[in-house]
């Protein structure tokens, strides 16, 4: 049970490290959310696409990683985009919310082969909080509220050619004055992420199969992330309601052969509303002690066909 408790530890630890470089990614940006991982999609589809995702990390153990978020983006004239991220993140005795708010602009570099560059640009805006009122015990180094308000920006760009699609973003590009919450705290707080893919279509066929990667790395410790999806997607005869299924598969970097997480995912359109469940495998040693990590996302999109833009979805 010891050993038990010091791997839960030291897995709250390097989490509440991660929080200070970024929200944790899952993968609520294979649930039609792309928006969360690069304003540069701001406004990329012709409605107002809402999606309001709950995680829950790590289920069946005490102050387990816990995340709610909510991304709406909509499209601004026929070439621009704006969007608003808010999200709720907790780990253990560590609180952090905040607010992005994003604009991109979209180019038509050869509108008879859809070919497509959009950037974009966020301004972050993040609190990060120790709940010292829940410590056991007296400690004399903690005597008041320990919390800290950072601003930072986010910027990207966009490729699209016909099906294929390429994104590059940097995060929180901005170095962070350092303060008193803790004394190894990092001040540089910049990752970066590439995220790629292809969607397979067949003439007169309802199936779609789309692979995709997706890659972090982060710049103050040098790790790094890739995401290997797989996505089957299965539309209506009016093209517009679909459903779909999936997998992902995340690992270090540096150890190919051992993933962090894999699990499956599904979801389904149907008109306006939008729903989709992932559910993650946390797999070390943990992963006897818990449920896995658990992931609902719904959404609703409105108002189709507020642009002309063939730069679209």
């Amino acid at each position: 049970m010891k050993k038990i408790y010091t791997l839960c530890f030291l897995g709250c630890l390097w989490n509440a490290k991660a929080q200070e470089l970024a929200i944790p990614t899952f993968t609520q940006y294979l649930a039609e959310n792309r928006f969360v991982i690069a304003p540069s999609y701001a406004g990329i589809g012709d409605n107002v696409q809402i999606r309001l995702n709950g995680l829950t990390q790590w289920v069946g153990i005490k102050d387990a990683p816990d995340n709610q978020s909510l991304a709406a983006d909509m499209r601004l004239g026929d070439r621009s985009g704006i969007g608003v991220f808010l999200y709720n993140d907790k780990n253990g005795n560590t609180r952090q919310s905040g607010a992005k708010f994003s604009f991109a602009h979209h180019l038509i570099l050869d509108k008879y082969s859809d070919e497509f560059l959009s950037l974009g640009l966020s301004y972050n805006m993040n609190q990060f909080r120790l709940q010292i009122e829940n410590f056991n015990g007296p400690d004399m180094g903690v005597t008041n509220d320990r919390s800290a308000v950072n601003h930072n920006f986010d910027v990207s760009a966009l490729y699209r050619f016909e099906e294929f699609y390429i994104s590059l973003a940097a995060s929180n590009i901005l170095n962070k004055d350092l303060n008193d919450l803790a004394i190894n705290e990092p001040n540089v707080l910049r990752n970066y992420q590439l995220y790629t893919g292809y969607t397979f279509k067949k003439k007169y066929s309802d199936l779609e199969v789309e692979p995709s990667m997706y890659i972090q790395l982060f710049e103050s410790d040098g790790r790094s992330t890739t995401d290997l999806n797989l996505k089957l997607r299965k539309r209506s005869k009016n093209g517009e309601d679909y459903v779909w299924g999936g997998v992902s598969y995340r690992f270090l970097n540096d150890q190919l052969g051992s993933p962090l997480n894999i699990g499956p995912m599904a979801g389904l359109k149907s008109g306006s509303f939008y729903f989709a469940y992932s559910y993650q495998v946390t797999t070390n040693n943990l992963m006897s002690h818990n449920s896995g990590t658990h992931m609902v996302t719904l959404g609703v999109d409105i108002f189709q066909g507020i642009s002309n833009c063939s730069c679209t979805f």
